[in-house]
């Protein structure tokens, strides 16, 4: 896996996904507050499978991930 993740997109990633994440566990938004999962993980990994897929890198330097 190469990142395909910067840094501004990885920050909104996990404040986006973590507030989601809240907002579901807290009662205010239904369940598809879930996809705050998806995005605290790509952020997290600076990976994003359908980036891959589209093409897109808003990375400088993607490197390898282990």
């Amino acid at each position: 896996m190469q990142t395909n993740i910067g840094l501004v997109d990885q920050v909104i990633r996990i404040v986006s996904g973590l507030a989601l994440i809240v907002l579901f566990a807290t009662g205010v938004i239904g369940s598809w507050g879930l996809l705050g999962l998806v995005l605290l993980a790509t952020g997290l990994l600076r990976f994003c499978p359908l980036y891959r897929l589209i093409g897109i890198h808003t990375c400088t330097h993607p490197t390898r991930l282990p």
